[in-house]
């Protein structure tokens, strides 16, 4: 499997993708409910990601796909499975909101070794392949930079983002303690209902740390690579190590990420330190 050849096959479709996205919010998003939670869908989310798959299963036709909308496109169980998430903020794009990114990973094993997020609104992309770091670049270019967040600690406290998933209650008591605790003890903390444009943030050095609690599987690996090629470190939410896989329950997606000195202290601020 040549990765730099998946890696331009990602960055491609994800900039191809973005493009409609940012076309099609200059006119009317057509919008209806998703489920029973409150989630939506917008034309936008499926026509991206019919160009996602397009694109990704005529480069790889014996591949595995799972893409947030479609579900499992393909056989179940195989050594390559893709993951595609075609609008990661949709509920921002529905209210008119500027804040979406287009997501692709590539998971061997269930592990990711790919990770591409690609920004529309600024035309940027940043993408990481396990083991060979993580880069910055504007859209269509062949080249890069290498991301390397430095560790700023602020004296007013840090700057976070939170992500929960869909299935999670309003009234968990897990959920009420961590954004009780975030609240007291963060200087800001975002909720940008686009988990995939936080770890990008994180990945530049734009903000101070994630905490996650059940994230959603479909864009947590592409981010979360991102995030660790880019020198960040993730743990689990008892301080133990923390593995961005597909496989597991929605409880092993609970974590927190941020440069490796600021780790000890973000566990204490949520009380996890033990």
């Amino acid at each position: 499997m040549d990765l730099d050849h998946a890696r331009t096959v990602a960055v491609e479709a994800a900039e191809a993708a973005g493009a409609l996205l940012r076309e099609g919010m200059r006119g009317a998003v057509g919008v209806r409910a998703k489920g029973e939670a409150g989630d939506v869908v917008t034309d936008l989310d499926l026509a991206s990601e019919k160009l996602l798959l397009e694109r990704i299963l005529t480069a790889y036709p014996s591949h595995t796909v799972i893409a947030e909308e479609s579900g499992l496109v393909g056989a179940a169980g195989g050594e390559w499975t893709w993951l595609v998430d075609p609008l990661d903020g949709t509920n921002n794009v529905a209210i008119g909101l500027p804040a979406y990114v287009v997501g692709v990973a590539l998971c061997r094993g269930g592990r990711p070794v790919l990770g591409v997020v690609h920004d529309p609104v600024s035309d940027h992309t940043w993408s990481a392949v396990r083991g060979r770091g993580a880069l910055s670049a504007p859209a269509g270019s062949s080249s890069g930079v290498r991301l390397a967040p430095p560790y700023a600690p602020s004296p007013h406290g840090p700057l976070l983002a939170w992500t929960q998933g869909y299935g999670v209650r309003r009234d968990d008591a897990t959920v009420r303690a961590l954004r009780s605790a975030l609240e007291l003890n963060a200087r800001r903390v975002l909720q940008l209902w686009a988990p995939l444009l936080a770890w990008a943030m994180l990945a530049r050095g734009d903000i101070d740390g994630i905490v996650g609690y059940r994230a959603e599987a479909v864009d947590l690996p592409a981010g979360a690579l991102l995030a660790r090629e880019a020198g960040i470190e993730i743990r689990a939410l008892d301080g133990g190590p923390f593995e961005e896989c597909i496989d597991g329950t929605a409880d092993d997606r609970s974590f927190v990420a941020a440069h490796p000195r600021a780790v000890p202290a973000l566990l204490a601020v949520l009380g996890l330190d033990g």
